[in-house]
């Protein structure tokens, strides 16, 4: 697990959800380029939902699905909580149906998750490696 602090300035508390997630989403992309990490597709979408991120992690020599959850305090839980077990299966079918897309050369991909939780002056980003 890997923890930053002092993430900048998020959009302002009148934002909706969909803002909130793409500035969440924004940070994430802008932390994993900061680990020299290639930031492929965004938002990859297929018949089966949604991987927010997928990035070449170099150090590994491997693909990375990333699942960004942001929120607002953590009066529900921190944003990592909101992956659930079946949430967790979602993401490998999603990565499966990844690697079928792009072809046989994509076979190992790794599913991490990026949680930034926001606060008044910033927020907090913690990434955790090989959730599933």
């Amino acid at each position: 697990m890997t923890s930053v602090d002092d993430v900048a300035a998020p959009p302002d508390r009148g934002a909706g959800r969909i803002a909130l997630g793409a500035w969440g989403e924004e940070r994430a992309a802008d932390y994993l380029a900061g680990l020299g990490w290639a930031v492929e597709e965004r938002n990859w979408r297929c018949r089966a939902g949604e991987i927010d991120l997928v990035a070449w992690d170099p150090g590994e020599g491997s693909w990375v699905a990333v699942e960004v959850k942001t929120r607002r305090g953590a009066v529900f839980g921190d944003a990592i909580e909101a992956v659930t077990p079946a949430k967790a299966g979602r993401l490998r079918t999603l990565a499966r149906q990844w690697v079928e897309a792009r072809g046989p050369e994509q076979r190992r991909v790794r599913i991490d998750v990026v949680g930034i939780v926001v606060h008044a002056d910033g927020g907090e980003l913690t990434h955790l490696r090989a959730v599933s």
